[in-house]
């Protein structure tokens, strides 16, 4: 089992930054990928950026160039860096890891991204 927990949410202007934390526990070597995905109510579930064991990253069209994905791995956490945030980056925030032997999904608990204008 893999216990993921998000944080770094809050609340900033447009144009403001913001950095989300997805700290895995448990059977680590389990991990394939961790992506982020975000939910507005009303919109579709967005997968907006991901990062494989080995290292292969993608983001979403509507994120690159401003956000940044990235993994430590002494810490077991995968950060999403936020900047340049616009009213329409407003969402849930949910980390997702991929297990590698089952392809079961692990989620975090999600959290809130609001951008002002």
């Amino acid at each position: 089992q893999v216990q993921l927990v998000s944080s770094g949410g809050g609340l900033v202007q447009l144009g403001g930054v913001l950095r989300l934390a997805c700290a895995a526990s448990g059977s680590i070597f389990r991990i394939y990928s961790i992506v982020w995905l975000r939910q507005d109510p009303g919109k579709q579930r967005e997968l907006v950026a991901g990062i494989t064991s080995d290292d292969y990253i993608q983001y979403a069209d509507s994120v690159k160039g401003r956000f940044t994905i990235s993994r430590d791995t002494a810490k077991n956490t995968v950060y999403l860096q936020m900047n340049s945030l616009k009213p329409d980056d407003t969402a849930v925030y949910y980390c997702n890891a991929k297990d590698k032997h089952t392809w079961l999904d692990y989620w975090g608990q999600g959290t809130k991204v609001t951008v002002s204008s």
